[in-house]
């Protein structure tokens, strides 16, 4: 797989609150993965209007440093990806199926990107565009114990076709995506963003998606409907019943920098 270089190091990192570029540690990792969820939103305004969504690095980078918008796994983490890279880290991507909310045994297409990043031999994964539930440390990938991060603890269990991840919420462990390690090359992704941004039966056609995190919080915007997830209390949620106002709230509280008006205007009243 060709490895793509960064524009801008610096402007990154600052972004990402440091100065000067970091150590590659575990430590740095966990910083790094958790500034990032906060300060780049996961994001579907491109599907939600029926746009294709080009991946190349140069795009991405265009598109949330230059047009202030976030993006979906295929761009957040390989932009993540390049910047462990471009800092030093032992990291490679990989890919997924996400089974969130799927039915017990389910099979769906392989259309999640992730990194794999190992220090000394030990094998951690780590992701910044997993929308709403996006783990905000990086997970041991030997280990079947649950795993502490910042927000919920998560867990990853064996599974016959690789690994499952879970996350704990409330009471229950439920299953986020299954994943294995195999090669990927750039073609992959290109298919699997493809079918994400193009196919008819993307879960993410028409949907807008938003979701961001903070301390201690999660905000997520599913359609119209807006939610803010507290670490052990209940949830505040409400529905946006006018265009105006939903569209604010991508400004305000997720500090998006939108498209036109009237290009984004109807593709969000289709939502009230």
């Amino acid at each position: 797989m060709s490895r793509a270089q960064l524009s801008d190091t610096a402007r990154y990192l600052r972004r990402l609150g440091f100065d000067t570029p970091p150590a590659p540690t575990l430590e740095t990792l966990g910083q790094l993965q958790r500034r990032h969820t906060a300060q780049f939103p996961f994001e579907t305004i491109s599907t939600l209007l029926r746009q294709p969504v080009a991946i190349d690095l140069e795009s991405v980078e265009r598109k949330v440093f230059e047009q202030g918008r976030g993006g979906y796994c295929y761009e957040l983490n390989q932009l993540f990806l390049a910047l462990l890279q471009a800092l030093g880290f032992e990291a490679r991507s990989i890919t997924g199926r996400v089974v969130m909310n799927a039915p017990e045994g389910a099979w769906p297409a392989r259309t999640h990107r992730l990194s794999l990043v190992t220090f000394d031999g030990v094998r951690y994964i780590t992701d910044v565009g997993f929308g709403g539930m996006v783990p905000t440390a990086p997970l041991l990938l030997d280990s079947r114990d649950s795993q502490f991060t910042p927000h919920e603890p998560y867990r990853i269990d064996v599974h016959e076709d690789g690994y499952l991840l879970r996350a704990k919420v409330g009471d229950e462990w439920r299953p986020m995506y299954l994943f294995d390690l195999q090669r990927q090359e750039d073609i992959d992704y290109t298919v699997g963003n493809w079918y994400v941004c193009s196919h008819p039966d993307s879960p993410f056609m028409g949907r807008l998606m938003v979701a961001r995190t903070g301390d201690g919080l999660r905000k997520t915007l599913n359609g119209n409907s807006y939610a803010v997830h507290r670490i052990g209390q209940e949830s505040e949620r409400r529905v946006i019943a006018d265009a105006d106002e939903l569209m604010a709230l991508l400004e305000t509280e997720f500090d998006l920098r939108l498209p036109p008006r009237d290009l984004l205007r109807p593709a969000v009243m289709g939502l009230l």
